[in-house]
């Protein structure tokens, strides 16, 4: 647990700084918004990296995380807005068990 969060705040931290860095958005909050997306995609989907969890888990909890990214979303900017932090979820989390796919052991954290 302790390194899904050590990946979530590293995850938030690194995509926060790249997009005020290199993104040339003035919304300071929409830019934090999608980096936690971006983070909590790399500390979810490092947490949910383990034998226990079933396929079929694991895919409800990556969209329930995403339907709670959207409301978020919706609530603080509009659902033009929220959409994209789905995009940038989804994206990550495919990316994450992609390379692990790529291993004997099928995981990451091995």
């Amino acid at each position: 647990m302790k390194r899904a969060i050590i990946y979530f705040v590293s995850g938030t931290l690194l995509s926060f700084i790249l997009y005020y860095l290199f993104v040339d958005t003035q919304n300071l909050a929409l830019n934090l918004y999608y980096s936690l997306a971006y983070g909590s995609a790399w500390g979810l989907a490092y947490y949910l990296d383990n034998p226990k969890f079933s396929l079929p888990l694991k895919l409800g909890i990556s969209l329930l995380a995403m339907v709670v990214l959207v409301v978020v979303g919706f609530f603080i900017f509009d659902l033009k807005l929220a959409v994209p932090s789905v995009i940038k979820f989804s994206i990550i989390f495919v990316a994450y068990y992609l390379m692990a796919s790529f291993r004997s052991s099928k995981s990451l954290r091995e």
